[in-house]
């Protein structure tokens, strides 16, 4: 599983559910050592105007960032939000990764699944309110 996709499962992924998952990992006899504890900084969000294709920054945003070692492999995780215990999770799961001592993709594919469900609920739902200006349109000229 490439790390964009491991990242996008995760981030979406319910707190405890990371957390449990972490936890797992740390007491399967692997040495876990904290190489940068999780904190708060500021990032930017750089954003893409559509016209004109031309990027731009939004404004700042609060990341939590942390950095572990597993095995001797690295893990880094960079989350929204002030959530330290997720995040450290997070760069667990990614040492693990790393290690190649995960053995939880089933798992994971299971949440990813569960997230799709869930987005096209949420789309179908917004999809009820869309307006359509060309039928409003046509109404508007008799």
């Amino acid at each position: 599983m490439n790390k964009k996709r491991l990242f996008q499962i995760l981030a979406r992924a319910d707190r405890e559910e990371v957390i449990q998952l972490g936890n797992k990992i740390k007491q399967e006899c692997h040495s876990v050592t904290v190489v940068k504890q999780p904190e708060k900084t500021l990032t930017m969000i750089k954003m893409r105007e559509p016209v004109k294709n031309s990027l731009f920054y939004l404004g700042e945003i609060i990341v939590t960032e942390a950095t572990v070692t597993m095995d001797g492999s690295t893990g880094v995780a960079v989350t929204m939000g002030d959530d330290f215990d997720k995040t450290l999770s997070m760069a667990m799961i990614d040492a693990a990764c790393n290690a190649g001592v995960f053995h939880y993709e089933e798992l994971l594919i299971a949440w990813e699944s569960e997230q799709h469900l869930q987005i096209e609920k949420e789309n179908a739902m917004m999809q009820k309110t869309k307006v359509d200006f060309h039928s409003m349109d046509s109404e508007v000229s008799t």
